[in-house]
């Protein structure tokens, strides 16, 4: 049965951070070298094989201070299929919500001897500052619109999978680019694996100087879309928005919204993606969404528990004392 490929004594030359605050920082190997340890995990979940107990006596504190089901429940499965000790931690259920600082949360957190933290935080640069004051790797499940680091290694593996690699490819990220956090780290990973990348929204929800992430910004759609190798659709992420960003859902949805027409434009064997939860019928409809040979939304969840196992393996290694990690 095939196992996750070992540890070499030079392991950590592999992978030589810390924590796994972002994208953003790492090298085009040591994203490889991340998928690559997540394609073990996918064979060995299909194979329902006897759970890898690596992780066994390790303490796992899951710190959501932002509402997630899909992400959470990720994280959870992952560290559970390893053998880790997980416990979650909702923001409802804090002392956040009775005026603790994010750093008195650190210290908490760093008492409590967890030995891998996920946090989850509405505002961008949180998982940094937390990661900065504790004593255990930190994995960023997402802060505010800065970055989603797992989401896109998960993202970038389905499409390595599906098209047998990512460079090359001719990528279009289409939504709210402005408020996404997963469009940020995709782009980051994506223009790292040589990827052709071309990001399409509104004018009001395209970041300025968008250009220098080595990106080609599109407001019409249906010009991004003409050769398009791959199609990842963002949703509108109305929360994070103050003020008129846009006229009405009705209005998004004839501009930017992916039909099955309007995927024609695209190469034939054109995947399509979504990172979820999805608004059926704003920015995808159901039609393309379950289309059992194109989409591959529900393949990125599955993805996802492994590049999220894999990067639970790897930060706990040099605690673990793995050869060549410690």
């Amino acid at each position: 049965m095939p196992q996750p490929a070992a540890a070499p004594s030079s392991g950590r030359l592999h992978f030589p951070h810390r924590h796994l605050t972002g994208i953003e920082g790492l090298q085009p190997h040591e994203i490889t070298f991340l998928l690559d340890e997540a394609e073990g995990w996918i064979e060995l979940n299909r194979r329902r094989a006897e759970p890898d107990k690596r992780l066994a006596g390790l303490t796992q504190i899951n710190a959501f201070f932002e509402n997630s089901t899909r992400t959470l429940l990720s994280f959870e499965i992952a560290g559970k299929r390893l053998g880790a000790d997980v416990v979650n931690m909702h923001v409802g259920q804090s002392s956040v919500k009775k005026g603790e600082t994010l750093i008195d949360t650190a210290i908490t957190l760093n008492a409590m001897r967890a030995d891998v933290i996920v946090i989850r935080h509405q505002s961008s640069g949180a998982v940094r500052l937390i990661a900065d004051k504790v004593d255990c790797p930190v994995l960023n499940a997402g802060d505010g619109s800065h970055e989603h680091p797992t989401q896109a290694l998960l993202d970038a593996l389905t499409i390595r999978r599906r098209k047998g690699s990512v460079a090359g490819q001719r990528v279009v990220i289409c939504g709210d680019i402005l408020h996404s956090r997963v469009a940020r780290s995709n782009i980051l990973a994506l223009t790292a694996l040589a990827a052709d990348v071309r990001v399409c929204a509104p004018s009001t929800l395209m970041p300025a100087a968008i250009e220098r992430m080595f990106v080609t910004p599109f407001t019409d759609f249906d010009a991004a879309l003409e050769g398009a190798d791959v199609v990842m659709m963002l949703r509108v992420q109305n929360e994070r928005m103050s003020g008129g960003f846009l006229p009405s859902n009705r209005e998004f949805a004839a501009r930017y919204g992916l039909t099955e027409e309007r995927l024609k434009r695209a190469a034939p064997d054109a995947l399509v993606m979504h990172p979820g939860p999805m608004n059926r019928g704003v920015e995808i409809t159901s039609a393309v969404a379950d289309d059992k040979t194109r989409s591959a939304i529900t393949e990125q969840v599955e993805t996802g528990v492994a590049v999220r196992m894999a990067c639970l393996d790897v930060l706990t290694r040099s605690a673990r004392g793995v050869e060549g990690w410690a």
